[in-house]
């Protein structure tokens, strides 16, 4: 910027002795961006300064040109003195000829390649004689006459963006992607679920959480319904198990959703392992379910995390982790996030039209329907609540419409065709998935709940403040409150201590509009009313109501697991609350000199979300399964295996994913008389009465297990002779095989 300035003061003094006799008749103008603009209105836009015949005006305007130019380059005070000297010296136009070629290379340059004008060395500008001859001085001038001339400033703007080629372009969108939030929040989820259910994975092919028996049905149940899908659909509700009864898939809760995944693997080792990470998976899909529903409403990143880790890490959903039906619930919380994305609608910024998107809420139905046939436990409460939404939405939406605001609410037919199909869509489901229960119920009377059944597990309120035995953090402590409990496995039903904190807090304190935030306090105390079943005031006004007038809910059993709601509604209490405190961080850090929050304020706003995650820590066991016997690889069925009882059958039937040979074995939420009777004879076996009627039912081959008779009604049973019956018995490892 030196050496610019000072050949612009070196220019300027060489036209001011260059001017010719002329006196300007009063002082120069002063030097402003406008001096182009002057030159051009005295008709010569392209003089040059050194023109022979140049006017004083002419003189003058161009010194004003040169003390801009100075100015720019930070010698705006010598360039002015030039620019007067010029304005009032006079002197013969060869003078400035010979001067400016005193001043200038051949060319028509300063030494430097810079014309004294601050321009390009330009002949047709300077009036300087061209060597070249006129051919050069016409490929060198300016632009044409009616073409705008190239902006000056466009010098100082910012650079153009840069064009890529293909590759890098492919790459730069694989680096947004990795970096997007949601990649992020999966990938966080997947990560957080592999170490708060540790050691799940460890050992996939040999353990289960929590027990072997409710694990090992579930897991029986992934690969039926792979396996007869791809072999014979039209036999997929009448099972392997249970026989000779029909619809007997239909006889608990069938996880049908995780039917794709039980089309990969054969045999037991593959169920077990197709299990365990279906069970970390469900567990990543709550958090990110939780997460996605919590910031569409409006939370903030961390305060969305919070959620999503409260309804995922729970301590009272350790009691449930044998219950893989229990734990794969988070396709609630990401179907509601899908419909309220799709129709433009957040808890924090109401209805906005213009985020609509009717593949969003399509896709939502689509989510909703999935996660209605991974079984009616949880999903039958889903699907009134979101009747209900429905229902409620459309009344308001046409209330606003045309009685309280008749003005115009824009919906839009893709979307309400999104909404159509898509309701319809997961009615079908619901429809489609009940016609079987409906029908072992009426097949199977005993099968059918009471009111009585529903008294035995229905926690008292002592159970919302109690963990179960499976909390790292609560579990010894509350060893005494459990035992006040009658079945506490189902009724330790405590979502978290510091869930609690943080919901009250966001009672008082939150982004959430304070109606909002009374609609979810009530959310948490009908949640667990319901969830106390028949303990509230006897169930009069509650549950009683809808297990009798409502259809489905007499099939439930446990009502302790509606906490599920209340949790995730606690949780959106306490999104609201983080979310407000990470606000006021900001706001803060704004006052900081570097305005971002230091590293304490940092660890502040990660504080709920730790005490979540810690508070969710479980000890829970992970037994190793019983080996399949070598007789459940060769014999062929309908078969018996004994001994036989609820928890003993489970095994039975993840062995049988061999071959899925018939068997009267099964264990599920009821016993039917069938598999009763049977039991009952057995114990007498190998006698004639039991033959008699194994034969009747077409029972064809008895296996029984060595290593399971100690302390059951059939320890006996291999001292009893077989002689005169009909019967074969033949050794095929550690079983006993009697051919009928």
């Amino acid at each position: 910027m030196a050496g610019a300035a000072d050949r612009g003061t070196g220019t300027a003094g060489t036209r001011g002795k260059a001017a010719t006799g002329r006196v300007a008749d009063g002082p120069a103008p002063a030097a402003t961006a406008d001096a182009g603009a002057a030159t051009t209105e005295t008709g010569a836009p392209h003089a040059g300064p050194d023109a022979g015949a140049a006017t004083t005006e002419t003189a003058a305007a161009h010194a004003d040109a040169d003390a801009t130019a100075a100015t720019k380059t930070g010698a705006a005070d010598a360039a002015k003195t030039n620019a007067a000297d010029a304005a009032t010296k006079t002197g013969a136009g060869a003078a400035s000829d010979t001067t400016a070629a005193g001043d200038r290379s051949d060319d028509g340059t300063a030494d430097d390649g810079t014309a004294s004008d601050g321009t390009a060395g330009d002949p047709a500008r300077t009036g300087a004689a061209d060597p070249t001859g006129p051919a050069k001085a016409d490929d060198d001038a300016g632009p044409a006459e009616g073409t705008k001339p190239d902006d000056p400033f466009t010098a100082f703007g910012p650079a153009p963006d840069p064009v890529f080629g293909r590759p890098r372009r492919a790459v730069r969108a694989v680096g947004r992607f990795l970096v997007h939030e949601w990649t992020l929040a999966t990938v966080a989820a997947l990560v957080l679920a592999v170490l708060m259910t540790w050691p799940t994975l460890r050992y996939p092919a040999y353990t289960l959480p929590q027990d072997y028996w409710d694990p090992s049905l579930q897991a029986w149940q992934m690969a039926w319904s792979g396996h007869i899908l791809l072999t014979d659909p039209a036999q997929l509700w009448n099972s392997n198990t249970f026989f000779p009864d029909p619809w007997s898939f239909a006889f608990s809760d069938t996880l049908l959703g995780y039917a794709p995944a039980g089309m990969i693997g054969h045999g037991p080792d593959a169920a077990l392992v197709r299990y365990n990470i279906m069970f970390v998976l469900a567990h990543a899909l709550a958090t990110l379910g939780a997460y996605a529903l919590a910031r569409q409403l409006g939370a903030g990143r961390i305060g969305a995390a919070v959620a999503g880790a409260s309804y995922t890490y729970a301590p009272w959903l350790l009691a449930q982790a044998g219950h893989l039906h229990i734990v794969s619930n988070g396709g609630i919380p990401l179907a509601l996030a899908m419909l309220a994305r799709g129709h433009g609608w957040s808890l924090r910024y109401g209805y906005r039209p213009a985020r609509r998107h009717a593949g969003w809420a399509f896709a939502g139905w689509l989510v909703a329907a999935w996660q209605l046939s991974l079984g009616f436990g949880i999903g039958l409460m889903f699907a009134y609540l979101l009747g209900g939404i429905v229902l409620v939405s459309a009344l308001i939406w046409f209330a606003r419409r045309w009685v309280v605001r008749p003005v115009k609410r824009p919906f839009g037919g893709r979307l309400f065709l999104a909404d159509l199909l898509g309701g319809l869509l997961f009615g079908a489901v619901g429809a489609l998935l009940a016609v079987p229960f409906f029908k072992v119920a009426q097949l199977h009377p005993n099968a059918a709940r009471t009111l009585g059944d529903i008294a035995i597990y229905s926690p008292p309120a002592s159970g919302f403040l109690t963990a179960p035995a499976e909390s790292r953090v609560w579990g010894e402590l509350h060893e005494g409150a459990r035992t006040a409990l009658p079945w506490h496995p189902e009724m330790t039903l405590l979502p978290g201590y510091a869930l609690y904190a943080l919901a009250a807090g966001g009672l008082f304190f939150s982004v959430w509009r304070v109606r909002h935030r009374l609609y979810l306090l009530a959310g948490v105390l009908v949640s667990m009313i319901l969830a106390m079943g028949t303990r509230f005031f006897g169930g009069t006004w509650t549950f009683v109501p809808l297990f009798h007038y409502l259809p489905g809910w007499n099939g439930l059993r446990t009502p302790g697991r509606l906490m599920l709601w209340a949790t995730l509604f606690l949780g959106l209490l306490a999104a609201g609350a983080v979310t407000a405190f990470c606000a006021r961080v900001r706001e803060l850090a704004a006052e900081r000199v570097p305005p971002w929050p230091g590293p304490w304020l940092r660890l502040a706003t990660l504080l709920p979300l730790l005490l979540v995650v810690v508070e969710g820590l479980n000890v829970t066991p992970h037994p190793v399964v019983p080996q399949q016997p070598a007789a459940m690889r060769t014999v062929d069925g309908p078969m018996l295996v004994l001994p036989s009882s609820q928890n003993l059958d489970q095994p039975v039937m993840l062995w049988s994913t061999s071959r899925f040979q018939r068997m009267v074995n099964g264990g599920s939420g009821f016993t039917p008389e069938t598999q009763a009777k049977v039991r009952d004879l057995s114990v007498g076996f190998p006698d004639q009465p039991s033959i008699e009627y194994l034969r009747q039912l077409g029972v064809k081959n008895v296996v029984v297990l060595r290593n399971q008779l100690g302390g059951t009604p059939w320890e006996r049973i291999l001292d009893t002779p077989v002689d005169g019956l009909g019967v074969t018995r033949e050794e095929v490892g550690d079983a006993v095989v009697y051919h009928l």
